[in-house]
């Protein structure tokens, strides 16, 4: 097994993909609405991504933001844009449902799984609101699931960084645990070295002025809390820092 740390970057646009890809990134996870924690992006946007870099393009598939209990709108939803994206070119796909104990919801994670066909799953941060992290593990391996994204079921990757050891001796290499959540490039090595983890995942988040010469501040545009004329971007240099930070721990 190799000891590169392989960098997935989390982006809700084409410049932020170019961003991700010249920053050095492995893999993309393609999301829209990075601010509502990345929700299924558009066919237009996966299209013009792919034509855009050829890193592995994951997308996800989440109907809304919020939980992750889903109604039958929701999950017919979910799974007729994984059909589509599959038709678009999605190299893999990002997704996670719960039933309402916390529990992972084997039926519906069986059917995505098995309408993925061959292309590889990874189950998202969905895993940190499971009320049995171990058992869940074991339901995710069973499953045929290929990676599961978690912050250790803390805040951040760092301070559950304890938690996602005991899942990465848990996993061995039944299934790749990639930690997620408050990763940069000051923090990254440390969190490398204290879970032995061979996956990262950052978005980079940054914002730059939007560019309006005419802006109505008193008229939120749905975020009460922003409403500035910024907009969101990933910081291709904060990917190269993570890279070139890993690269050097390698």
């Amino acid at each position: 097994m190799t000891n590169r740390v392989l960098v997935e970057i989390a982006v809700d646009s084409v410049t932020g993909a170019l961003a991700a890809a010249n920053g050095g990134a492995d893999r993309i996870e393609l999301c829209a609405d990075l601010a509502a924690g990345g929700l299924t992006p558009s066919l237009g946007l996966l299209e013009t991504v792919k034509r855009a870099v050829e890193l592995p393009v994951y997308t996800m598939l989440r109907p809304r933001a919020g939980n992750f209990l889903y109604d039958d709108g929701e999950w017919r939803t979910m799974l007729a844009d994984q059909q589509a994206l599959a038709a678009a070119g999605a190299d893999g796909f990002v997704f996670g449902a719960l039933l309402s104990d916390g529990t992972i919801d084997e039926g519906r994670m069986r059917t995505l799984c098995q309408a993925a066909g061959a292309l590889p799953k990874t189950f998202h941060r969905a895993f940190d609101h499971t009320v049995d992290a171990t058992a869940a593990l074991e339901t995710l391996i069973n499953l045929g699931i290929q990676r599961v994204l978690t912050s250790g079921q803390q805040r951040t990757a760092l301070q559950g960084a304890s938690c996602i050891a005991r899942f990465v001796e848990q996993a061995g290499e039944r299934i790749v645990v990639m930690a997620g959540a408050g990763v940069r490039d000051h923090n990254v090595v440390d969190l490398v070295s204290q879970t032995r983890i061979r996956e990262v995942h950052l978005s980079a988040g940054a914002t730059r002025p939007g560019g309006m010469q005419h802006w109505r501040a008193d008229v939120p545009m749905g975020r009460d809390d922003d409403p500035d004329d910024t907009v969101r971007i990933t910081d291709q240099a904060m990917v190269t820092r993570v890279v070139e930070s890993l690269r050097g721990h390698d």
